[in-house]
């Protein structure tokens, strides 16, 4: 069986950023991207970009870059479709998403979201953290798809829907459930002060 390919998600607006492109910020030795890349690429068998807008900004990435296909800010949803667009015209069955402003992310997160599904026997898996409180919290950026579905997802967004939870509870998405010790593996950057955040992380991690 081959693996999923993945698509980043980065064709957010980065409002609480002031604009642009979140992904290209620096973090480390690299940028939000970068760390992306290298935790994402190891475990799929290829990688796209869903980005908006010129290209060329990316060029140095030396991926395919994936602009949505629906008119408007369509949300991640419009992403994932570009992405699951793009495995179908290269054969693959499977589409892994990821956001391009959460840079520690599992590195077994493919591993993880393909048994969710195959144990439930799903055409979805969402990511989710543990909360002893508030049960699973979802994570529906974070995602395993089926290619056939995008046909349905395309015809859902042509139809006004937006939110993601509501498109795979339609669809009986499963769950992967990860522990957010010794931190969350989700953490994202929205604002300065998370990636000042995000950079004590890196520079603290074992």
């Amino acid at each position: 069986m081959t693996r999923p390919v993945g698509i980043i998600l980065a064709g957010g607006l980065a409002t609480r950023m002031g604009g642009g492109d979140k992904g290209l910020m620096r973090l480390g030795d690299g940028t939000l991207l970068s760390h992306v890349i290298s935790r994402l690429a190891p475990q799929v068998d290829g990688l796209a970009l869903n980005a908006n807008g010129d290209p060329a900004r990316f060029d140095d990435l030396a991926l395919p870059v994936l602009p949505d296909s629906i008119d408007g800010f369509a949300g991640p949803l419009a992403g994932v479709l570009a992405g699951l667009d793009w495995a179908a015209s290269h054969g693959a069955k499977q589409v892994v998403s990821v956001a391009a402003d959460t840079p520690f992310f599992p590195r077994d997160l493919v591993d993880r979201l393909s048994k969710a599904a195959d144990d439930a026997q799903a055409p979805i898996a969402l990511a989710a953290t543990r909360d002893p409180d508030r049960g699973p919290m979802r994570q529906p950026t974070f995602g395993l798809w089926d290619v056939s579905l995008r046909d349905d997802l395309r015809n859902a967004l042509q139809g006004g829907l937006r939110k993601v939870v509501q498109w795979t509870d339609k669809h009986g998405a499963a769950m992967a459930i990860f522990d957010p010790n010794p931190h969350d593996p989700f953490f994202n950057v929205n604002t300065p002060e998370d990636l000042a955040h995000a950079q004590n992380m890196l520079e603290t991690a074992p």
